[in-house]
């Protein structure tokens, strides 16, 4: 498979075939939490929060719920979201891509976990844009990535069908989300030496200034 035939569709399907992964007893609902309380912690607006690929689990809409957000949630996978409006049905869920999304809302937080870095190479900084566009002044931004020196792009097998990844690179994003508008509060390779990054970031200025 060429990298250019996996789009978003392809991974929301190779994902509706593993949601068992994330309903399994053995799954670490702990995963990214405490990267999200470091998050939370650098805002005092609590006011409407984005799961960019929230999936089934809902560990992050609890958290951000418990902390006084109004979540809402956007992914890829039809299954993930049928499961995502069960366990949470007052929360507003979106089945959509995130490269064609078109936001509505302004939000003082959003998260990205382990999601875009599904997205095509090529949308990687019209998507970053996207939601730094969607922030409020002062919003927090999280998201992981693949922690590279260059920007790149792979497959692979590791939970069961083939899926894409995409990375702009640790200084490609921390550039992108400084032309952004946004300065960097925190950046941490949490799973070294895997190449797992994420990074917080907090709208500091329009881009237009």
């Amino acid at each position: 498979m060429t990298y250019s035939h996996m789009n978003p569709d392809d991974i929301g399907k190779a994902y509706d075939t593993i949601t068992h992964l994330w309903q399994s007893k053995d799954f670490k609902r702990n995963n990214g939490i405490e990267a999200h309380k470091r998050a939370i912690s650098f805002t005092d607006h609590r006011g409407n929060a984005l799961d960019v690929g929230c999936g089934c689990t809902g560990r992050f809409i609890d958290l951000l719920q418990t902390e006084g957000f109004h979540v809402e949630g956007v992914d890829i996978s039809s299954k993930m979201i049928d499961l995502a409006r069960q366990r949470h049905p007052e929360v507003t869920f979106h089945h959509e891509d995130i490269c064609k999304w078109e936001i509505e809302n302004c939000y003082d937080f959003i998260t990205a976990w382990d999601s875009i870095w599904h997205i095509p190479l090529g949308q990687q900084k019209p998507v970053l844009t996207k939601l730094v566009n969607s922030l409020n002044m002062g919003g927090i931004l999280i998201f992981s990535f693949g922690g590279t020196n260059e920007p790149g792009e792979h497959t692979d097998d590791f939970m069961g069908p083939e899926v894409y990844y995409s990375s702009l690179g640790t200084n490609g994003f921390l550039a992108l989300l400084m032309k952004l508008g946004c300065q960097c509060l925190h950046l941490e390779y949490d799973q070294y030496p895997e190449l797992h990054t994420f990074l917080i970031a907090q709208k500091v200025r329009s881009i237009d200034e």
